[in-house]
């Protein structure tokens, strides 16, 4: 089962940057033609989304929601001063499987995958475990 760590320099204290082509590549790296991608975060103020990657508003619609549901000011506890970054990783989750068929990622036509960054500028690793389907 080949797993690829990939690493994801963002820009931003927030931001969705998008990583779709990379998972991509390491699909069609890892040979498997059809089975399933694991794609993980192992951060605790990231996480992962899947969602459009045609209108880049849509990504700062989600960045500007989470930003008001969880303010970066607020009365926590947490010391480091990130506690919003930690509890937005938590509301978007750190992993996504996907479906491989016939070497591709099974995407929808609007749809990317994206790491979502709230503590940032940082360098990210996303790992990406592709596991071929049992009749391979």
């Amino acid at each position: 089962m080949p797993t690829i760590t990939l690493q994801v320099h963002t820009s931003r204290g927030s931001a969705l940057e998008e990583i779709t082509d990379l998972v991509q590549q390491a699909v069609r790296q890892s040979g498997v033609a059809d089975g399933q991608c694991i794609v993980y975060v192992p951060h605790t103020t990231a996480g992962l989304v899947v969602n459009e990657n045609y209108d880049p508003t849509v990504a700062a619609d989600i960045l500007a929601t989470l930003e008001r549901l969880v303010p970066e000011q607020g009365p926590y506890r947490h010391g480091e001063g990130n506690a919003a970054a930690h509890i937005r990783a938590v509301l978007v989750g750190a992993s996504h499987a996907f479906i491989v068929q016939g070497g591709q990622l099974l995407l929808g036509t609007w749809q990317g995958i994206f790491l979502a960054e709230f503590d940032g500028p940082r360098q990210r690793r996303v790992i990406v475990s592709i596991q071929p389907s049992m009749s391979q």
